[in-house]
């Protein structure tokens, strides 16, 4: 009986043994990496993608200038930021704005999926008194001037704005937020202008050029 315990107790040692190491190795291999082109060429959920209605006649441009916003209203990781997006096109639509479109070229949810807005080539629309005209408008979803910048939107924004910079020409100097060019605002709220502010975001997104 002695024996049969002491060698069911060798057994189990050299079994936790085995699943010790496995696991140490799984945890110790190599992090998938985010290869340069998915870096610079984000994945980007096109318009179907949350149910956007046509676009009425619209005004054309050539973007020369990337804008950064934020859309203003509370939205969690959690939210549905399809639905969040469909409301906001439908609202200014509808007969308070009668703007052509939603009025954003793209937006970043705060888990970080990007979606396709307007089309770019036409002009964005805003409630304060800048002209949007020349502007490829970004705006990440949430009120950033009370909730924090989730890391993943963060992230995604600045892989958003390398794209752009490299599919439309356009200079990373030109990077700017709404505040930057209306008195009318504090958007992109605090919580996202800081990056802005202390070059963290142009920093970031001069790496994935360079790539």
């Amino acid at each position: 009986m002695v024996s049969a315990q002491i060698s069911y107790l060798l057994f189990m040692k050299k079994l936790v043994s085995a699943i010790g190491i496995a696991v140490l190795l799984y945890g110790c291999g190599p992090a998938k990496k985010t290869t340069a082109s998915e870096a610079v060429n984000p994945v980007i959920v096109p318009r179907s993608g949350w149910n956007a209605a046509e676009p009425k006649p619209y005004k054309s441009h050539v973007p020369v200038q990337i804008t950064i916003h934020h859309e203003g209203t509370k939205l969690e990781v959690t939210d549905d930021a399809a639905r969040k997006i469909k409301n906001i096109q439908t609202w200014g639509m509808g007969k308070d704005r009668n703007w052509a479109d939603i009025p954003y070229h793209f937006l970043i949810a705060p888990d970080g999926t990007i979606y396709e807005g307007r089309n770019v080539f036409t002009v964005g629309e805003t409630a304060t008194e800048y002209d949007p005209t020349g502007h490829l408008l970004i705006t990440c979803l949430g009120n950033l001037e009370q909730q924090e910048v989730p890391p993943a939107q963060l992230t995604s924004l600045i892989r958003l704005v390398a794209y752009c910079c490299k599919k439309y020409n356009l200079p990373l100097e030109t990077l700017a937020s709404h505040r930057d060019h209306s008195l009318q605002t504090t958007c992109p709220g605090k919580n996202l202008y800081q990056y802005l502010q202390n070059g963290y975001i142009r920093a970031e997104v001069k790496k994935l050029l360079v790539l």
